[in-house]
């Protein structure tokens, strides 16, 4: 599956027949001195279609060049009207050109002519912008998205001992403070959902638990 071309850059880095395109492609596209006026006409819609189909015959670059010269500042006033940036109806535009290169031999002029189509171009490219606005990219390096950091290796065997220790001292507590600290420590469960799950009253969980943890205190601080 292809992927999606990314925004044309003087930089992008392209190899094979697509790299003179993206060279054309990368300069400014100069719409006059109204960003919403049309340029003048210089192509007719034969003369366009005519022009696709030479292009997707032998990947014509004086097809591709008139092409671009035509449409390219045509389409980035278009998607300036749809609401995009200065910047970012450039780089659209310069994708919807690219994409002209690549995919001329998807062209029928029997289901619609060559600016319907180039234009549907546009407005799909328009469309996958704003998509992206609303529902931007992860940034792996964002602060919120990195994993704390393990602890050290003798923080983690301290943590462990003590986790050790704090089940053995469980251990040696009466049956039916040990099974509450367990269901409430161990387990995660709620007061209410032991009471129930016991059958006793909530506030009989609440005093027999703070009863076993001031014992468990104890019993720790003794050891420490």
């Amino acid at each position: 599956m292809r992927q999606r071309p990314a925004a044309v850059a003087p930089s992008a880095r392209r190899t094979g027949r697509d790299s003179w395109v993206v060279a054309a492609a990368s300069g400014p596209i100069q719409t006059g001195m109204d960003p919403d006026a049309e340029p003048s006409s210089e192509l007719t819609a034969g003369q366009a279609a005519d022009l696709l189909a030479t292009l997707a015959e032998r990947a014509d670059r004086q097809a591709f060049a008139r092409l671009f010269a035509h449409f390219a500042p045509r389409v980035k006033s278009y998607l300036r009207r749809l609401g995009a940036g200065d910047t970012l109806a450039e780089e659209l535009a310069q994708e919807v050109m690219l994409t002209v290169w690549r995919r001329a031999h998807l062209f029928d002029r029997r289901q619609a002519g060559a600016s319907t189509w180039i234009f549907t171009i546009a407005r799909n490219r328009r469309i996958d912008a704003i998509r992206r606005e609303k529902r931007p990219e992860l940034d792996p390096q964002d602060p919120a998205l990195v994993p704390e950091a393990d602890d050290p290796a003798d923080k983690q065997v301290e943590a462990g001992q003590k986790q050790e220790m704090l089940r053995r001292a469980v251990t040696t507590l009466p049956e039916e403070q040990a099974a509450l600290l367990r269901m409430s420590y161990f387990e995660d469960k709620s007061h209410s959902a032991i009471a129930e799950e016991l059958g006793l009253p909530l506030g009989t969980v609440k005093s027999r638990l703070r009863l076993a943890l001031s014992r468990l205190r104890s019993m720790l601080e003794d050891v420490d």
